[in-house]
């Protein structure tokens, strides 16, 4: 597997390049947005296809409600905004019209984490991945870079269900080539070492695999493993990794707050089977 990590891209324009494709492929497939359009590069899918587009407003209650509807009515719904607004205000509305019925409604947030830049504070959502784990029905994902972005929106669009992909406002340096098989359930191998194990997730690896160059400089060996899915998780495969390197420490990195994120959820399987 070949990882490139030099080039810096947009998720964001990932997410714009595939809806058109998904466009042109199914007439079912609708995209809403809340007023940020331009922001999350939705705004490409609606220049195209503008009878397929909703904008909703600054009503992200709205927005989740409208998609749920859509999606009664047969419709592969992409609804976006920022991951603060999308999983902060429309919290009700996910868990009990889009999860509690179980619809086809794919929730791709971008600006996720503290990368927000002048955005600030107000904007930078930090427990979005605790609050979309906790609900049932949900499946998370935090891809790496464009090309993994791409891949998950394509998983996302066969799975029957909701659907929360977490992206990034800042370019991410390409960690996977265009060959990449993107297999969610697994932990992808991206270094090895015997010194210690880290994980992690989403923009994060990038850094993370930059590091652990760095440190090998050091001969400081640690294995990397990187996490895209983040629920449902395959628990045995991340306990068999811990396993092979019991007794030594385990890192976790993302930009999350590690209560309900990457960090919970391994010390969550390390407590059930340790």
């Amino acid at each position: 597997m070949e990882m490139k990590n030099k080039i810096k891209r947009s998720q964001r324009d990932a997410y714009s390049e595939k809806l058109l494709e998904f466009g042109e492929k199914d007439d079912n497939v609708v995209v809403l947005d809340a007023d940020l359009s331009a922001s999350t590069k939705t705004c490409v899918f609606q220049q195209r296809f503008p009878k397929r587009f909703f904008n909703v407003g600054i009503a992200e209650q709205n927005l989740m409600t409208m998609a749920s509807g859509l999606a009664l009515e047969g419709k592969i719904c992409f609804a976006s905004t920022f991951a603060m607004f999308a999983t902060g205000r429309a919290w009700e509305q996910i868990r009990n019209t889009v999860c509690y019925n179980n619809l086809n409604v794919k929730i791709v947030a971008t600006h996720a984490g503290i990368t927000v830049g002048e955005d600030g504070a107000s904007h930078q959502a930090l427990e979005d991945v605790a609050i979309m784990r906790s609900i049932p029905n949900m499946t998370v994902i935090s891809p790496c870079d464009f090309q993994e972005t791409q891949k998950a929106l394509e998983f996302a669009l066969k799975k029957q269900g909701p659907v929360y992909i977490r992206l990034s406002r800042c370019d991410v340096a390409d960690v996977f080539d265009k060959n990449y098989k993107f297999d969610p359930y697994t932990p992808v191998k991206l270094a090895e070492g015997e010194d210690g194990t880290v994980f992690s997730t989403g923009e994060m690896t990038s850094f993370a695999l930059e590091a652990v160059k760095e440190l090998k400089k050091s001969n400081l060996n640690l294995s990397l493993y990187h996490l895209s899915m983040l629920k449902p998780v395959c628990e045995e495969k991340i306990v068999s990794i811990l396993k092979y390197n019991k007794n030594k420490p385990v890192f976790t990195i993302e930009n999350h707050s590690t209560i309900g994120g990457l960090g919970s959820l391994l010390c969550e399987i390390s407590c059930s089977y340790f």
